[in-house]
């Protein structure tokens, strides 16, 4: 029997619905101040309908956007949780800025890309030693920066099968 849509979700439920595991449900829990599922006694989780919306806008920006955890938080602080919420049900993503090539803060959930993203500029890049980057050179190494990251998500998807 299938639930309600305006049912509550525990968190296999949800991360079943996101296909994600339930600990980077928790982990983000962690980074995303907005995710605040009800506890219950014991500290079982139960997902509002807009909470699992929030989480699949959340996972679209990471792993299909290519966005840091950073660049997310960013966009939860400036647009809030119901532009991203949107997102999640399938709302336009075209106002989003373009994801910045940030470092990876963890191992844990980094982004994924599942197509080419346009090319990303850091104007307050600074490259070492004064050398200087045409804006080819970079748009070069923003790519680069994305296939590495793409291949260390297929490697680590790979481990655990």
């Amino acid at each position: 029997m299938e639930k309600s849509p305006d049912a509550f979700r525990t968190i296999s439920e949800a991360a079943d619905e996101l296909d994600l595991p339930q600990h980077v449900l928790r982990f983000w829990e962690t980074r995303f101040a907005t995710i605040k599922p009800l506890k219950r006694g014991g500290g079982r989780r139960y997902y509002r309908p807009e909470d699992v919306l929030l989480l699949k806008g959340i996972r679209h920006l990471l792993y299909d956007q290519g966005f840091t955890i950073k660049g997310v938080q960013k966009i939860l602080k400036d647009q809030g949780a119901r532009h991203v919420a949107a997102i999640g049900s399938g709302g336009p993503v075209e106002a989003l800025p373009p994801p910045t090539p940030d470092l990876p803060e963890d191992d844990v959930a980094q982004p994924a890309i599942a197509a080419p993203a346009p090319p990303v500029r850091d104007e307050n890049f600074t490259p070492p030693s004064g050398i200087a980057l045409s804006g080819a050179a970079r748009d070069r190494l923003a790519a680069v920066l994305r296939d590495l990251l793409e291949c260390k998500r297929m490697l680590e998807r790979a481990r655990e099968n």
